[in-house]
């Protein structure tokens, strides 16, 4: 695979190795990655709700907006941001991600920058930050968190906002999140989360705040993975999103 060349301590090869694997399903809706198709109606919802454009309609809530979703996949939240009104960057360090994610897009009529970068490279290539980043599903595998969470918030605009989605690092969340939703009812392809990279609310926040921003919403996400239902919970106890702003 052809990779970047950034100064990314995040990035972890073996990561990249199991999602270059698993490339292909992206947009199966039944297939590996279900899960996200899921989640991907709900947390559009919360962001209509927390990060609606000012002035925007209720057509187009992102109209305006320049987005940069991190870690992309193949797509499902860039296309949806999209669709929403949004101009949306989209990053992803593993090229047939982005192949996937062009092809699909290209396909739909859609216009959406898809680069094969990581938010490190972004940053030292010089990127006009955005305002609006979508860190979704990413801190969880990275190698260094400290590094990609620095990038994540040079790369927001002052006033601008981030969104982090991942899972809680506790016994409970590891049990449902990891162990029964890989290994059990094979949700999730097995080998997808580890518990050293869960990461816990206060541990992000922590990142967050150390970089100038202010915690302004979060949410829990509860899963019933029987009936293929999510939904927002106050509880942050498994799965979570925090919303940031950038002071001014």
């Amino acid at each position: 695979m052809n990779m970047p060349k950034p100064a990314s301590a995040s990035v972890d090869p073996s990561e990249v190795a199991h999602f270059r694997a698993l490339a292909e399903t992206w947009w199966q809706a039944d297939g590996p990655f279900w899960p996200l198709h899921l989640l991907n109606t709900t947390r559009i919802s919360y962001l209509i709700d927390k990060v609606k454009a000012v002035g925007a309609s209720d057509q187009q809530p992102f109209a305006g907006l320049r987005v940069l979703d991190v870690g992309c996949g193949g797509g499902l939240l860039a296309e949806a941001m999209v669709r929403l009104g949004a101009q949306v960057t989209a990053i992803d360090v593993v090229e047939r991600n982005i192949d996937i994610a062009k092809l699909h897009a290209n396909e739909n009529s859609l216009l959406i920058d898809y680069r094969l970068s990581s938010v490190e490279q972004l940053l030292a290539d010089g990127c006009e930050p955005f305002d609006l980043l979508l860190n979704m599903e990413v801190v969880e595998h990275v190698a260094d968190l400290d590094s990609y969470m620095a990038a994540c918030c040079a790369m927001v605009s002052p006033g601008g906002q981030q969104v982090v989605a991942t899972i809680n690092r506790n016994p409970w969340a590891w049990f449902t999140a990891v162990f029964m939703a890989e290994r059990v009812l094979r949700l999730l392809p097995v080998g997808t989360h580890h518990w050293r990279k869960l990461r816990r609310p206060d541990e992000i926040s922590a990142q967050l705040c150390a970089h100038g921003f202010d915690l302004t919403a979060q949410t829990g996400v509860a899963v019933n993975p029987f009936k293929r239902r999510m939904k927002l919970t106050p509880s942050l106890a498994i799965n979570y999103m925090l919303v940031a702003q950038k002071q001014s």
